[in-house]
């Protein structure tokens, strides 16, 4: 098989979860950038994923707990297309795309398989928060629908310390390659 096409996906890195990580947001954030950065030299594309819904949430299912809940908060923090909240913390490149998903893995209600296929990407690099959602479901989805994934650990954070470093100790690299955001610049840079 010929060599692998590379995409960097930041995964919900966005106004309204990146609070989530409290005093750690900062320091989260300039990591991503870095890695965001590093994507740009080696001119790999950078697809932002964030969750947002229509107004009135018509895909939000009382069903689905998580997403119900996001509901009933509208009023306090809506995640509609219009909400600041649904806007990534990181302000994208001029050819990054933003993808909106309705659900937590980056696949569910995006059109970024899609994107991914039309583009002849293979490889996927993720990041994001929370390591115990966003990135969980995304990796295995893309695992399932056969990409070669890498995981940037320092890329990712979840507010539960504990599952993270399980996740990414012990679940993670059964399926993807599990590497600092600085040996993935390094290896670019190495490959360029």
């Amino acid at each position: 098989m010929g060599q692998d096409k590379t995409a960097l996906l930041v995964l919900d890195v966005q106004n309204g979860i990146i609070s989530n990580l409290g005093d750690k947001a900062a320091n989260y954030v300039k990591r991503v950038q870095t890695a965001v950065d590093a994507a740009h030299a080696a001119q790999l594309p950078v697809f932002f994923i964030v969750v947002r819904f229509r107004k009135g949430y018509p895909e939000v299912s009382p069903n689905n707990k998580a997403f119900a809940a996001i509901r009933e908060r509208n009023q306090q923090s809506p995640m509609d297309e219009t909400s600041p909240s649904t806007q990534p913390v990181i302000t994208p490149g001029e050819n990054d795309l933003v993808i909106a998903k309705k659900r937590v893995s980056a696949f569910a209600g995006s059109d970024l398989e899609m994107i991914l296929r039309a583009q002849g990407i293979n490889h996927l690099v993720l990041c994001g928060v929370a390591t115990g959602r966003v990135v969980l479901h995304t990796l295995c989805q893309a695992t399932d629908n056969d990409y070669n994934v890498t995981v940037l650990a320092d890329g990712c954070a979840d507010r539960d310390d504990e599952i993270h470093q399980f996740l990414l100790e012990k679940v993670f690299p059964r399926e993807a390659e599990v590497v600092t955001i600085e040996q993935w610049a390094q290896s670019l840079t190495a490959h360029s």
